[in-house]
């Protein structure tokens, strides 16, 4: 896995697969009305078609993000 284990060394293979930038990405995350990370994890695959780990990726960095500020 490119650059470790992190969520972040998902980020390049996100922007290329889904055409969308990371920041793009998190801000959906954070406007969406879910709070729970499996509920969102879900949603990003259903409604925007990313697969588990690159949802997941997402999510969990995000939501780290989001406890640390």
């Amino acid at each position: 896995m490119p650059g470790g284990d992190s969520p972040a060394s998902y980020f390049p293979s996100i922007e290329m697969k889904y055409g969308r930038p990371i920041a793009e990405w998190k801000e959906l995350i954070r406007t969406s009305p879910l709070t729970k990370p499996m509920e969102l994890v879900s949603w990003l695959k259903s409604e925007h078609g990313l697969g588990h780990g690159h949802a997941n990726a997402l999510v969990a960095h995000t939501l780290a993000e989001q406890a640390d500020e």
